[in-house]
Formats: C-alpha cells, structure tokens, sequence
C-alpha cells in the first residue's frame, strides 16, 4: 500500500519537530530536498503548520526557542499534531506512534494547551526559576495580585507551567488544594530550599483536564444542539469534556460537559446562538438570555 499525502505529511511534520527538539538549525531548502516536496511546502510547515512553536530565524534557518528546547513530550508532540489538524487526518496518530518517534524521556515542565506563547518580557527570570523549581521539586512562595490587592503565599508545591490559549499560568498544590495561577499576577517570587515529594496522582489529573479551573467541583451541563451545528459536535470536542448523549431523530444532538466554571461552557453557547440551548441545569439558559437581553438594551 502506498503512503497517502497524510501519511507523508505526519511523517515530514514528526521529523521536523523531532529535529527542533534536537537543537537543529532547519535549513527550508534542505528540507526541501530531504523530503522530496516543493521549498514553499517546507516554509508552509514552518510558517503555517509550526507556527504555534515558539521559532527563532536566523540567516534563513528555524531554530526552536532555548527556553523550550528538549522540553517537548510525547504527549506535547501528540497535542502540537493534533493543533496542525493532522491527527484528525490521520487517525492511526496514536500515542504509542509519537513515542517511537519522539524523546520523551526528559520530564517537562511545561504543559502547552494552547497555541500562542504569552509575551514574558521581563519576566523571564521568575519564569526560568519556577521551571527550575518544579524540576527540583522545590516549594515557592509569592505574591499574588487579586482585585482586592496583594495576597502572600508559602510553601506552595509547583506542578506545572501550563499554557492555556495563551495564557501562562502555574499549576500548583497549596495546602491540599491544586490551584491555577495566572504567571503575570504572581509577584516577588521566592524559591524554598525545602524539598516536597509530588503526589503521583497530580500529573495525570493535569493532563487530563481540559482548561484551567484546577480542583475545583465539576458539574454536568447538558445541551440541545440543533442539526444545523450538530456535524461542528461531532467532528471535534467544541465544549470542555463534551459527550454526545443522544442523536436525535431530527438530526439534532443531545450534549453533556462536566464543567467547573460556566465560562467553559457559556461563550461557546453565545457563540451559537440560537442553535444550542442550555437544558440542565435549570435556570442557566434563562440566566445566559438575560445577560444577552442586558447587552443589547446597551
């Protein structure tokens, strides 16, 4: 059988990112004429499919930023994929796949769930010293801006730093409870001598969930979405944990969520409007609606 444009596409993108984790300078050209494919194909790639990755060019060639350099998981590279709309190109892109290919030995302690980096101008030292502590599994201390002001915190046990559409943030146990911080708020930041031993349940919880509201209580929010949108429901996961409950005979679609915060639910449901109603839980449709209502009378 032979190789069709998707496989040779996963192929060309898994050995170009494998060789930005390298550390290799990619020179368009060479590629070019590695892969058997035209130069403007290469610099789509690089452009276009990888333009997600934090990429320094210098005198024509693509480098990956040091800062991420040899960072890059099995499971990153999994996700980067899936983002260049390849493995939904290609379903046999299994995990067992990207590990044969990529180096995932190297713990990371970065979690990536969005495509563009937050600028950290500035900031690059605290951001450099809490990747440094979460590999050392040191405790840190901080300041952290709220409305109200400046709330101190000690002994914090840093987990990850996670992005999410953009945004940096540091996933992190304070006390017994896992919490997300905001990496622009986090001020005077301290790093402890003291050594924490991490709970081994906390990473697969992090790379499980979908957004940034960490330990908080989820809740089960059900849709009605009408046949017009149902084929966007069923392509891909447009709401935080979406199930598909029931294919109703009208080509609609019953659609379940467990959300923690109504922010993952409720802009998706503006966004469609009026082909997706709230029907549990009770109340929440008609606060939304109000909201609309208040909107527009502004």
């Amino acid at each position: 059988m032979h190789p069709t444009s998707h496989d040779t596409l996963v192929v060309r993108l898994s050995r170009m990112l494998l060789k930005l984790n390298q550390g290799e300078r990619l020179d368009p050209q060479a590629l070019a004429d590695e892969f058997g494919v035209n130069l403007r194909t290469i610099q789509r790639d690089l452009n276009e499919r990888l333009s997600y990755l934090p990429l320094q060019k210098s005198d024509g060639r693509y480098a990956l930023d040091p800062a991420v350099l040899g960072q890059i998981s099995g499971k990153d590279i999994e996700r980067f994929a899936s983002l260049a709309g390849v493995q939904g190109l290609f379903p046999r892109l299994s995990s067992d796949f990207l590990r044969d290919i990529f180096d995932s030995r190297i713990q990371s302690s970065l979690l990536v769930k969005g495509h563009h980096y937050e600028d950290l101008s500035g900031r690059e030292s605290d951001f450099q010293q809490l990747k440094q502590a979460i590999r050392d599994r040191h405790r840190v201390g901080f300041d952290y801006r709220k409305p109200e002001g400046l709330k101190p915190y000690a002994g914090v046990q840093p987990y990850k730093l996670l992005n999410h559409k953009g945004i940096w943030y540091l996933a992190a146990q304070d006390g017994d409870k896992l919490k997300s911080f905001s990496f622009s708020k986090i001020e005077r930041l301290r790093v402890s001598d003291t050594v924490f031993e991490p709970d081994p349940t906390i990473e697969p919880r992090l790379q499980q969930e979908d957004g940034i509201w960490l330990g908080q209580e989820k809740k089960e929010v059900v849709l009605k979405v009408a046949k017009a949108v149902a084929g966007y429901f069923k392509r891909r996961q447009l709401i935080a944990n979406q199930v598909i409950e029931k294919d109703l005979e009208d080509g609609g679609l019953i659609v379940s969520a467990k959300v923690a915060h109504p922010n993952q639910i409720l802009p998706i449901v503006r966004y469609w409007i009026p082909h997706v109603r709230i029907i549990s839980p009770e109340g929440l449709q008609a606060e939304m609606e109000q909201e609309v209502s208040d909107y527009l009378k502004h």
